[in-house]
C-alpha cells in the first residue's frame, strides 16, 4: 500500500492548479537575497532522543543556522503534546506535531489533553511526512495479534507525547485494557530486550508513533529480533469515525527487514510556529527544508517525503502569512 496523502489547499489560496513544477530542486538555491535574516535566535522543540523528530529536527536546525547566520536551537521534548504547549505559551517557536494532537489542541478536545479549552496560539509551516504506528514485541513473543495484548505491560509513549494519545485511541478502540508504561522511545526498546533475557523484567510490548525508519526500533533487529503486530482492522475503524488526518496504511516490510508488510495506522507531521513568529524565521525555515531538501533527507531518509503540494495541507490549522506567501512565490 502506497504511504497516504491528503488533498492541497490549493484552491483555498486562489491558486488553482498552478504549476508546482516551477518550484525549484532542492539545494539548488541559496533562498531570496531580499529576504530579511531572523532578528535573534529561536528554539525548536523537536521530540524523543533517538526518535525522528529528534533526528530530523536537529538536522533542519542546523541547516537554517547556515542559511540565516543565527542560531536556531533544537531542543529535545516528549513530542507532540509538550511541543504544542510550547508554542502556545512561547518557550519554543517552531515544533513539530502529529496532526491528530494538533487537532485536540486547536479545538480543546474532550477527553484530551487539551480538554480545558482550546489552544490557538499557533501556526502551520507544512505537512512534512506521516508518522507510522509501531506495534513491536521480540520475534520469540507470543503475542499475535492486538487482543493478545490484553493484561500485557506495554510502553505507550512518554506522558506528553503524540504516541501516548494515538496509543490510547488504539486501545480503547479495541477495548484492550493494558498495564501501560510511559517511557520514551529507547527506555521501551531496552525493555523489550530485557524481558527476552529475563522474563521477570522489562516490558511486553512497545507502541510508537514514528517517521520510517525509526532507527532504535530497526536497530532491534540486530540483537533481540522483533516483529510488528498488524492492527489494520483497528486502524481502519479509528480512520473512518474522526478526522484528524488517520489514515489506513501499512508499513513495507523492506523498511524492517520483514517478510511481509504490516497493516497500520498512519498520521501526518505538521511544522508549527508559535502565534506572531516572525515572518524571516517562518519563511527561511520553511525555504531552506525545501532548498536543502536534498541535504535534510542524508539526515533522514524522512526529508524525501516533503512535497510542496501536499506541505500546505494542514487544514484546519492555518499557514502562517510567511508560509502562505512562500508558497504562492512557488507557484504551489
Amino acid at each position: 500500500m502506497d504511504r497516504p496523502r491528503l488533498l492541497t489547499r490549493r484552491h483555498t489560496l486562489g491558486l488553482g492548479a498552478a504549476a508546482a513544477g516551477s518550484l525549484l530542486l532542492p539545494g539548488c538555491s541559496r533562498g531570496r537575497s531580499d529576504e530579511p535574516a531572523p532578528a535573534g535566535p529561536a528554539k525548536f522543540a523537536t521530540g524523543n532522543e533517538g526518535g525522528v523528530y529528534a533526528v530530523y529536527g536537529a538536522g533542519l536546525a542546523k541547516l537554517v543556522t547556515e542559511q540565516t547566520g543565527v542560531q536556531m536551537t533544537p531542543v529535545m521534548t516528549e513530542g507532540s503534546v509538550e511541543n504544542l504547549r510550547m508554542l502556545a505559551a512561547g518557550r519554543a517557536d517552531i515544533g513539530f506535531s502529529l496532526s491528530d494532537s494538533a487537532l485536540d489542541a486547536w479545538e480543546g478536545t474532550p477527553g484530551t489533553a487539551f480538554k480545558s479549552g482550546a489552544l490557538k496560539r499557533f501556526e502551520a509551516l507544512a505537512r512534512t511526512y506521516d508518522n507510522y504506528v509501531h506495534v513491536v514485541v521480540p520475534t520469540s513473543s507470543q503475542i499475535e495479534t492486538l487482543a493478545d495484548l490484553d493484561g500485557k505491560i506495554v510502553s505507550v509513549g512518554p506522558v506528553n507525547s503524540g504516541t501516548r494519545v494515538v496509543a490510547n485511541r488504539i486501545l480503547q478502540t479495541a477495548g484492550i485494557r493494558v498495564i501501560p508504561k510511559t517511557l520514551g522511545l529507547e527506555e521501551a526498546v531496552k525493555g523489550l530486550v530485557d524481558r527476552v533475557t529475563n522474563s521477570q523484567k522489562g516490558i511486553d510490548a512497545l507502541i510508537w508513533s514514528g517517521g520510517l525508519p525509526t532507527k532504535p526500533i530497526l536497530d532491534l533487529q540486530k540483537t533481540i529480533g522483533f516483529k510488528l503486530v498488524d492492527i489494520g482492522t483497528t486502524a481502519e475503524e479509528i480512520a473512518s469515525k474522526r478526522f484528524g488526518g488517520y489514515v489506513l496504511s501499512s508499513i513495507p516490510p523492506s523498511v524492517y527487514q520483514l517478510s511481509t508488510s504490516v497493516p497500520t495506522l498512519a498520521v501526518p507531521n505538521y511544522l508549527l510556529a508559535r502565534k506572531n513568529l516572525s515572518d524571516a524565521w517562518a519563511w527561511w525555515t520553511l525555504s531552506t527544508m525545501f532548498r536543502r531538501q536534498a541535504d535534510l533527507m542524508a539526515i533522514h531518509p524522512e526529508a524525501g517525503s516533503l512535497d510542496a503540494r501536499s506541505a500546505i495541507a494542514t487544514m484546519p490549522i492555518p499557514l502562517h502569512p510567511a508560509a502562505e506567501r512562500w508558497y504562492k512565490e512557488n507557484h504551489v
